[in-house]
């Protein structure tokens, strides 16, 4: 136990609504008027007459259910898992009925439900089992994870015809006799011939096609499957040039299902969903009925509920989304498969911030489903799965790896000094040489860490940084005819002249992928140049074809190239690498080999720049399995996380002392309090302009100019097996501040990224 609080209960934490509200926790009591017919004129169910609620509260110390009576009319509809409509207080608030009940602890007279929005039964057993695990484990509350868990109702999609679940391929697909039949016959055959190369693979698809419950991380080998035929799959994923790791996924899935369960794939965008999916009909799970449907939330409403409610209904046992999937209600559930977990996407940006690593394991766990963790690099929090015993290793040889990876050159100052002074050039001449030659055979690939065209600029004399006058804000340059303007509140600043020196004219700091692609269109006149980012006219491409030409794409956005590329080329390595939040390496490491896994194995890579030795070396070895697990001791030795729980709590100073005090926690234990800029940065999306970590977050510059004192940051930390405990106190803690309507701002947040 954490020192402190013996475990009794904090004031004011979970404390009753007080009013007109209706509700207490349960504790076996005998509610009053429970065992008549009426209440108030309304006729009560005759047979468990009490219906337990969650309602969509935001007050933590509200956190509770609630018990209402259950007219005779809504008997048959108010089952548990519907969404209600009650009255607490004064207000009509929406929820969940939980459960129903002969009798309620509550000792005063109970409310009856005001209404059944729907009697679409939309929250399992299942699914509201892990709300409760996730909202324990990040110290929340149980409404804000059901907000995530349950998409918002569509009535429309309600009363749409669904067709009748059916095997795979009955509605014309291939699944019948496609790979996912082979696997009920030949479990060893062609189906299994994608995880062949990995030690350990094909043992673990055995597994999974038996029923069991196997945890693996995997190291995924690079390059690009184009055995698919033409015009194979949907009209979305026809044609489209599949990664090789998202055909061993398919083959994962297609085990699964042969095996009589469903699989859930949880990807960072709607890009790898289409890959997946295409994988998916070439295994033989097809879109529709029987098959595997697309869960986004970026689809929309209602096609994000159609494809909920196919699930729910056990329409499709297989689901392949984004973030928005990880609660989705799959029956009989046997695989969940999460892909790139280094990626930003993945992290929650709503309360309470849980990450679908964590939440995907939560829930293997509890449903005995396998679990598989992929990407192309490997987080410090995945080698903590394989040290702790809670997942094995999955990875290929090195004699396999070293015919399966592209050549990697790591073309650093040193590597460069005989350059002379060209070895100070963004695109040395060894670079320069290498990519003219790769594309007399198809395209090379050139990855660039920002967006735009010149992000950060400074002065021409001093090489002061140019900032906003409004803001401090940094000031670039959107496109080559254009006017400086500040990249945090957009103002332009055609008058801009240095606050040191007076000097009026302009330098770039950072170049960004529209500038890099003009500057590369003319160092190769005659070859076509490509652009692929959130910040280009075109958008991120999804793939290119497999003919000569230059592609330049900032990371995550790079697009699948048939065949493969020749080359890779990945600039700008020192500022890739160079971030000061903890996972900068891994995070480089992981972004670099995502590029080079899409070279041709008899291609080149050439890391361009002088990178962080560790990631830098690391990628020439395409070891980040060993890198990983370096930064995870280290880590452990300074008692960092994952060897360590860790929460944050930011806001006004006074507010955050308050609730930091309540958690009774002292010493080496807390860090801080500190101050720090906004709160609560956005993070950046995933292909677009990408920005490090520790640069995200616009400074206070106003609070500064009004003398207004700046939010501060306390961080507590546990060791990992009083995580629990330490979530567990926090959520007290700000149920206290919310029920004592404390003054201030204060946000508290488990395992907060900027830590991870």
């Amino acid at each position: 136990m954490l020192p402190g609080l013996d475990g009794a209960a904090v004031p004011g934490a979970g404390a009753r609504s007080g009013g007109k509200a209706s509700g207490a926790k349960a504790s076996g009591g005998r509610a009053a008027g429970t065992g008549a017919g009426e209440t108030g004129g309304v006729p009560v169910a005759r047979t468990l007459p009490v219906a337990r609620v969650a309602l969509d509260l935001q007050p933590a110390h509200l956190d509770q259910p609630y018990d209402y009576l259950v007219p005779a009319s809504m008997d048959d509809d108010a089952q548990p898992g519907v969404r209600v409509k009650v009255r607490f207080g004064r207000q009509e608030v929406g929820g969940f009925v939980l459960s129903r009940l002969a009798e309620s602890d509550h000792e005063g007279r109970l409310v009856p439900l005001k209404r059944v929005v729907s009697a679409e039964r939309v929250l399992t057993a299942q699914v509201l089992e892990l709300c409760r695990a996730v909202a324990a484990r990040y110290g929340g509350t149980l409404a804000d994870v059901l907000r995530l868990a349950v998409p918002p109702r569509h009535a429309r999609v309600e009363q749409e015809t669904v067709p009748p679940p059916g095997r795979a391929g009955e509605d014309g697909g291939e699944g019948a006799d496609g790979p996912a039949g082979d696997w009920s016959t030949d479990p060893g055959g062609t189906g299994t011939s994608a995880w062949a190369p990995y030690q350990g693979g094909q043992a673990f698809l055995r597994r999974v096609l038996g029923g069991d419950a196997p945890r693996a991380v995997w190291s995924a080998l690079p390059g690009v499957d184009d055995t698919r035929p033409a015009g194979a799959g949907t009209a979305e994923t026809a044609g489209t040039p599949v990664p090789r790791w998202a055909t061993a996924v398919g083959a994962a899935v297609a085990a699964c299902v042969a095996g009589g369960r469903g699989a859930l794939v949880v990807v960072p965008d709607a890009r790898d969903v289409v890959r997946v999916r295409a994988a998916l009909d070439a295994a033989g799970i097809p879109a529709g009925p029987g098959g595997h449907v697309r869960l986004i939330a970026d689809d929309g409403p209602a096609p994000r509920y159609r494809a909920y409610l196919a699930v729910l209904r056990g329409h499709a046992p297989v689901v392949v989304g984004t973030r928005a999937a990880m609660f989705a209600p799959v029956r009989d559930l046997g695989l969940v498969v999460l892909w790139g977990d280094g990626e930003e996407t993945l992290a929650e940006p709503h309360a309470p911030y849980p990450h679908a690593r964590d939440v995907l394991a939560l829930r293997a766990a509890q449903a005995g489903a396998a679990f598989l963790l992929g990407a192309p690099g490997r987080t410090v929090q995945a080698q903590a799965l394989l040290a702790s015993g809670w997942a094995r290793e999955l990875a290929p040889a090195r004699d396999t790896l070293r015919a399966r990876t592209p050549r990697v050159r790591a073309l650093t100052s040193v590597e460069l000094a005989r350059e002379g002074a060209a070895a100070a050039a963004r695109l040395p001449s060894v670079a320069w040489r290498a990519a003219r030659e790769a594309l007399g055979h198809g395209p090379v690939l050139v990855q660039v860490p920002r967006g735009g065209y010149l992000p950060v600029v400074a002065c021409a004399r001093c090489r002061t940084a140019a900032r906003c006058e409004a803001c401090h804000g940094p000031l670039g340059l959107p496109r080559a005819d254009a006017s400086p303007q500040c990249t945090w509140c957009g103002r332009m600043a055609g008058g801009w002249s240095c606050a040191g020196c007076g000097w009026t004219g302009l330098r770039s700091v950072r170049v960004g992928s529209a500038r890099t692609a003009e500057e590369l269109g003319r160092a190769f006149p005659g070859v076509p140049v490509r652009l692929s980012a959130a910040s280009a006219p075109s958008g991120v491409l999804d793939t290119v074809p497999g003919e000569p030409a230059l592609v330049v794409a900032t990371p995550g956005a790079e697009p699948v190239a048939r065949g493969g590329y020749t080359a890779v080329l990945l600039l700008d390595a020192a500022v890739m690498s160079g971030g000061t939040h903890l996972a900068a390496g891994t995070d480089a490491l992981g972004r670099w080999l995502a590029a080079a896994a899409l070279a041709r194995p008899d291609g080149q890579v050439l890391l361009v720049g002088d990178g962080a030795p560790g990631p830098s070396q690391a990628l020439v070895r395409w070891d980040p399995g060993g890198f990983a697990a370096r930064e995870l001791d280290e880590r452990a030795a300074l008692r960092l996380p994952p060897a360590v729980r860790v929460a944050a709590v930011t806001g006004d100073r006074d507010a955050v002392a308050a609730v930091v005090e309540r958690v009774g926690l002292t010493g080496e234990n807390v860090l801080g309090p500190v101050e720090v800029d906004d709160p609560s940065p956005a993070p950046a999306r995933r292909g677009g302009a990408t920005t490090p970590k520790a640069d995200r977050a616009a400074p206070a510059a106003a609070a500064e100019a009004l003398d207004v004192a700046r939010p501060v940051r306390t961080v507590l930390r546990v060791p990992l097996d009083q995580g629990d405990e330490l979530a567990r106190r926090l959520r007290a803690s700000m149920a206290v501040r919310s029920a004592r309507r404390e003054r201030g701002t204060a946000r508290a947040r488990m395992d907060p990224e900027e830590m991870l």
